[in-house]
C-alpha cells in the first residue's frame, strides 16, 4: 500500500524584512556588508574618521537606492516610450515543405 505525505510549499508570499521585501532585503544586506567592508579597509588605510564617513556615505547611500528601486515594484518592468513596428513575416506560414 502506498503512502502519500502533504508537502509543506511555503507561504507563497514574498521575504519581508525592515520593510524591505523579496530581493531588496538581500540587496540592503549587501549594502551593509559592503559597507562595512570598505568602511574598515578605508579605516586601516586612511583613518578612522574616514572609514567611518566612508561608512554612513555606503549605508546611506545604498539604502535609499534600494528603497527608491523597491517603490518600482519587485518585479519591475523596462517603461520604453515610443513606437515599436514589429516585422512580421507570414510568406510560408502553414505550407508544408517538399523534401
Amino acid at each position: 500500500m502506498r503512502k502519500e505525505y502533504p508537502i509543506y510549499k511555503g507561504l507563497q508570499k514574498p521575504l519581508v524584512y525592515k520593510g524591505f521585501k523579496g530581493k531588496y532585503v538581500y540587496w540592503a544586506l549587501a549594502t551593509v556588508i559592503s559597507g562595512v567592508m570598505l568602511g574598515g579597509l578605508t579605516s586601516a588605510i586612511l583613518g578612522i574618521m574616514a572609514g567611518a564617513f566612508t561608512m554612513a556615505i555606503i549605508f546611506c547611500g545604498g539604502i535609499f537606492y534600494t528603497s527608491q528601486e523597491q517603490r518600482k515594484g519587485l518585479h519591475n518592468k523596462n517603461k520604453e516610450q515610443g513606437y515599436f513596428v514589429h516585422q512580421t513575416n507570414l510568406n510560408g506560414y502553414g505550407k508544408k515543405k517538399n523534401i
